[in-house]
């Protein structure tokens, strides 16, 4: 598989403190430069560890290796981080947490639920699919059964989010008449099915089977809202 470049997955903050730039004519002082390089050290660290995480697993994923892929000492890693699951956390919370707290700050819709709920899930897979963020989604459901605590910080910050926007957009569409189906409610899971079903197609079959996930996407939401008028 072609090899997806990591920074595309980490904020622009990231990668400009793994730089060490500093704002035009700024001094920097001794202690300025020892964040610096720290920061420098910690985004190194990051970063590697995406790669290590989504080539070996987290099970197969050694500390060791982090350390010789990032260019630092394996003692290095541990001023940072206490063990391999705060590492992966950070990870988490560096490259998809941001991803859903804008998608689900989205503003009420000036138009149909519907056009926010595709505006949502459009972007979602714009922002996954074929991405790195994707690699790591993959990676937790397929190791998440094996690492609980792992799969429960997941949750807590990415699942409950978007479940919660999910189900406030479906209740909104149920008040305006939209959703007639009043039980989506209770398991706006359905809703978000399509996005999940293409993070994990896109690894396991899509080379068999190429999946336009924005058009069943549109298929799906045919489903739940009827069709869309032509005219």
């Amino acid at each position: 598989m072609t090899k997806k470049p990591t920074q595309a997955a980490l904020p622009s903050a990231t990668r400009a403190s793994a730089k060490g730039s500093a704002p035009a004519g700024s001094v920097e002082t001794p202690a300025s430069n020892r964040a610096t390089r720290a920061a420098e050290r910690r985004a190194a660290i990051v970063e590697a560890a995406m790669e290590e995480f989504i080539a070996r697993g987290f099970a197969a994923t050694r500390l060791d290796d982090i350390a010789k892929r990032a260019g630092v000492a394996k003692g290095t890693i541990y001023l940072h981080f206490k063990d391999k699951e705060s590492m992966f956390e950070e990870l988490v919370r560096i490259v998809i947490v941001p991803v859903v707290a804008r998608l689900t700050a989205l503003p009420p819709p000036a138009g149909s639920v519907r056009d926010l709920i595709e505006a949502f899930a459009g972007n979602f897979l714009k922002e996954v699919i074929g991405t790195r963020r994707g690699d790591l989604v993959r990676l937790i459901v397929a190791e998440g059964p094996r690492f609980p605590a792992v799969a429960d910080f997941y949750y807590r910050e990415v699942v409950s989010r978007g479940i919660a926007a999910m189900r406030a957009l479906i209740e909104l569409g149920i008040a305006r008449g939209e959703i007639r189906e009043k039980d989506l409610a209770r398991y706006p899971q359905i809703l978000v099915a399509p996005a999940m079903i293409a993070v994990i197609w896109q690894s396991l079959f899509a080379r068999h089977a190429p999946l336009d996930a924005q058009d069943m996407l549109r298929v799906h939401l045919d489903l739940i809202f009827g069709e869309r008028r032509t005219t």
